[in-house]
């Protein structure tokens, strides 16, 4: 089996799983429940920290560089 080829099959695999999972989640209503309010939690909590912690970088990367004073 080639490199590619076990990439193709691994794929399939992992769509297949998610396929599945996807559809449980859909058919059961206390899964469902559960699946939204991790959505909303992620969507409550790691959104606004990810945002958070980018503004902070941009703004050390955005400080001016300091200017050294040379004596001649």
């Amino acid at each position: 089996m080639t490199e590619r080829t076990a990439h193709t099959v691994a794929n399939v695999v992992l769509m297949s799983a998610g396929a599945a999972a996807a559809y449980a989640v859909w058919k059961q209503p206390r899964l469902r429940r559960m699946a939204w309010k991790a959505t909303r939690l992620w969507l409550g909590a790691g959104v606004p920290a990810y945002m958070l912690s980018q503004v902070r970088q941009a703004w050390r990367e955005s400080a001016p560089t300091p200017v050294v004073h040379r004596p001649w």
